[in-house]
């Protein structure tokens, strides 16, 4: 997205923003998930590794979205609940 001109005339972009979930695997490391945006996931071996790749993919994507003239979607701030089950025996 292009904001305003800076001080010489020069378009700015936009900065974006989007909400990350960092899910730990069983093996070691995190697959991360971004909810605004469902075609992006990555992994890292920590959650350092996990957030640079994520950021890759996002501007990646986002990228794609322009290019085919899809929409570039607002963040999405997830609702994590969780659901008690009784275990079967």
């Amino acid at each position: 997205m292009v904001g305003p001109s800076d001080n010489d005339g020069q378009v700015v972009a936009k900065k974006r923003c989007y909400t990350v979930v960092l899910e730990p695997q069983e093996g070691g490391g995190f697959t991360a998930l971004v909810p605004a945006l469902p075609e992006v996931v990555s992994e890292g071996e920590t959650t350092a590794e996990a957030m640079r790749m994520v950021e890759e993919a996002i501007a990646l994507a986002l990228d794609h979205r322009r290019a085919s003239g899809l929409p570039i979607p607002r963040d999405v701030a997830p609702r994590i609940r969780k659901v008690s089950l009784a275990a079967a025996s």
